[in-house]
């Protein structure tokens, strides 16, 4: 069956335009003003009649038609006629990285699907990225809502700051992660093993030496199994995009149920 691309709205970026709950109004318009009004002008270089893709924070998807674009705001005409990407189930517990590292790692794992990212004190993390103002929540914030906007999703993760290792695996870790495969990320060569497709999945992936021996028995001792990509060493912000993409590749049978669908 052809279809007519002429009859689609042409989109003027890939990435989406994430809306606030209170910028939408009840007739299916969003007024978007300040930063939100330059950022359509002069990034996006959108105008009136423009369709562009959008999202409401935690909501649909669809798409947004620019219905004037003036000096002190802009109104654009919402159609949210699909559901976000279905959600892999994986949490992240991630040894707390360099700061600069960290920004890329927030918007990946939003971009991924992370449901909830635990930054975690290790022996081999220096106490001083805890202090880091990429942990203001206005920027973990801004880095989250980057990888949204990448994926066209609308969900974000949970962010949990933990600067004592020892009290949170063996307090609250288990009733924040709750039931599911668990695996430990460590240099070496004990896998790559196949999660199931089923059921919530967590990852704990150490600093760039590892997790010493203490901390992995802990982890183990909640039943985290160990899992390695091999005997090299990677960086952080290498290493945790392809593990997400390991874990989330069990989910890949739902997306293209998703896809074929039409996302509705």
């Amino acid at each position: 069956m052809l279809v007519d691309e002429s009859a689609r709205p042409r989109l003027a970026t890939m990435n989406l335009v994430l809306l606030e709950q209170e910028e939408v109004r009840p007739d299916g318009t969003a007024r978007l003003g300040a930063a939100r009004l330059q950022h359509l002008r002069e990034v996006l270089r959108s105008g009136p009649g423009s369709t562009l893709r959008a999202g409401v924070l935690g909501g649909r998807t669809g798409t947004a038609e620019v219905l004037a674009l003036g000096e002190a705001e802009a109104v654009l005409r919402l159609t949210l006629d699909r559901s976000p990407p279905p959600r892999p189930g994986v949490d992240l517990v991630l040894a707390m990285p360099r700061p600069k590292a960290l920004r890329r790692i927030l918007a990946a794992s939003a971009s991924m699907g992370v449901d909830r990212l635990v930054l975690l004190a290790a022996a081999r993390v220096e106490k001083s990225y805890f202090a880091s103002p990429v942990l203001q929540p206005e920027r973990i914030r801004k880095h989250l809502l980057d990888g949204l906007e990448q994926a066209q999703d609308t969900v974000l993760p949970e962010v949990h700051l933990e600067p004592r290792f020892r009290p949170f695996v063996e307090d609250r870790m288990d009733a924040l992660l709750g039931p599911g495969e668990r695996w430990l990320l460590h240099p070496g060569d004990e896998g790559p093993r196949t999660p199931s497709d089923e059921g919530r999945l967590a990852l704990a992936v150490g600093p760039e030496g590892g997790w010493v021996p203490f901390e992995r028995d802990l982890l183990q001792s909640r039943n985290f199994r160990p899992l390695g990509f091999g005997p090299r060493t990677l960086r952080t912000e290498t290493i945790v995009p392809y593990a997400l993409g390991w874990a989330t590749g069990r989910r890949r049978a739902a997306d293209r149920l998703y896809l074929g669908a039409g996302r509705r």
